[in-house]
């Protein structure tokens, strides 16, 4: 499993960066294909964290905000979660982001850690993340 984030802040493009499937994420991707008994991914959650993403990784450092994922489209061996902040909302210097199946807790899929994104109380911002099973 591969996974690549694209930010999106006010509609341009700030950032396209790889993440990590963490070790849950891939005990989670198993059990889905043996059966149903892990709900799907719904939710993407940002932080202010810098600590580099490792396979062990269960939450982020420091979670800010997660949002209900505002599409999920599946194409080929790929699909692309996408979740919108919008103004007021998730507020502040971002720098990680995680995929999870739950509106608190949950099992994580990915995380990701990148340069600051600055997220202003007027701004949007979209992130779409791909995995890819290749």
């Amino acid at each position: 499993l591969t996974g690549a984030v694209s930010i999106a802040v006010n509609d341009e493009v700030v950032k396209e960066i790889p993440n990590l499937v963490v070790t849950a994420g891939k005990s989670f991707v198993a059990s889905r294909m043996k059966d149903t008994t892990k709900a799907a991914m719904t939710h993407m959650s940002i932080g202010t964290n810098s600590t580099a993403a490792a396979a062990s990784d269960t939450t982020l450092g420091t979670e800010i905000d997660r949002n209900a994922l505002t599409s999920t489209t599946v194409t080929a061996n790929a699909i692309a979660y996408v979740a919108t902040y919008a103004a007021g909302d998730g507020t502040g210097a971002i720098t990680e982001a995680g995929l999870f199946n739950a509106s608190s807790g949950g099992d994580m899929l990915c995380r990701t850690v990148f340069n600051v994104v600055n997220k202003g109380s007027a701004d949007s911002m979209t992130i779409t993340w791909t995995i890819t099973v290749s």
